[in-house]
């Protein structure tokens, strides 16, 4: 077993390079978490979509680049044996997902789960497309919310995740026109009770901060009831820029800490999972 972090180490679980749609190297963003005294950090490129999804592969780690990937991310990791530096994905889910999942993301300590697309496997479907916003105007932040709910309940039963991404993504242009106006209490109790029942852990995301969400990734209201359902908690940049690595993860703890939580779950390079003290 790996040895026991100490209380309040950096940790970040959710980061993109430029083989998916971020725009750093691996090496740079190692470096860039060294640098910002990290001591685990979790590369989660989003992985391989089917065509239908993402037929240019616009956002995820093409079908060929996958052994090059995987090649990228070993020579950054063995160039900097000061931090642990976990191999993973974030993986969308959609109907039929189960079987792609294992085939192009072999050899993954960690596979965020996550939900960016909503119904039939197309592209218009895609809730957060800066450059798309037709799903929002066809059907309304209302039923957007309500179909996230469900989809993202659906994933939260996929055994292959370790942790359900920024779980309520549908907020993502609540500050640009398309705030919902029913309660989203009821919605909210729903998703945690789906992650308490299956068992599943949530991320606390720091990225809605930099964008016009200017809010973590649950809102207060769905991590209060996440902790008050004891769901686990992970904590994530989502970076996609070398500069974003670890941003915003000390205050995350803070955040947390003062919702209740007292620890989090930390991947370890052996495959391992422990709980680290936050307070």
């Amino acid at each position: 077993m790996a040895t026991p972090l100490p209380a309040r180490s950096i940790i970040d679980t959710h980061t993109h390079t430029h083989f998916s749609d971020g725009a750093g190297t691996f090496e740079a963003n190692v470096a860039a978490a060294s640098a910002a005294g990290c001591r685990v950090l979790v590369a989660t490129d989003h992985l391989t979509l089917p065509a239908t999804l993402d037929p240019t592969s616009e956002v995820c780690v093409a079908e060929r680049d996958l052994p090059a990937h995987r090649t990228a991310f070993e020579a950054a990791r063995d160039a900097h044996p000061e931090l642990e530096v976990i191999y993973g994905f974030e993986c969308d889910w959609y109907e039929g997902c189960e079987k792609n999942i294992p085939a192009w993301s072999a050899g993954a300590q960690v596979r965020l789960g996550s939900v960016h697309w909503l119904g039939t496997p197309e592209a218009g479907d895609w809730i957060d497309n800066d450059e798309d916003l037709s799903i929002w105007a066809a059907l309304g932040p209302d039923e957007v919310w309500r179909r996230y709910v469900e989809t993202w309940c659906r994933a939260c039963a996929c055994p292959l995740f370790n942790t359900m991404a920024h779980p309520d993504l549908a907020m993502r242009f609540a500050n640009e026109g398309y705030a919902p106006t029913i309660d989203l209490a009821p919605l909210w109790d729903e998703m945690a009770c789906c992650a308490h029942d299956l068992g599943v852990r949530v991320e606390l995301s720091t990225a809605g901060l930099r964008k016009s969400v200017r809010d973590y990734y649950p809102a207060q209201g769905l991590l209060e009831r996440f902790c008050h359902a004891e769901v686990p908690l992970t904590v994530g940049s989502d970076a996609h820029t070398p500069a974003d690595i670890c941003w915003g993860i000390a205050r995350a703890y803070d955040h947390a800490a003062r919702i209740g939580y007292r620890s989090i779950e930390v991947p370890r390079a052996d495959g391992s999972w422990e709980a680290m003290a936050i307070v």
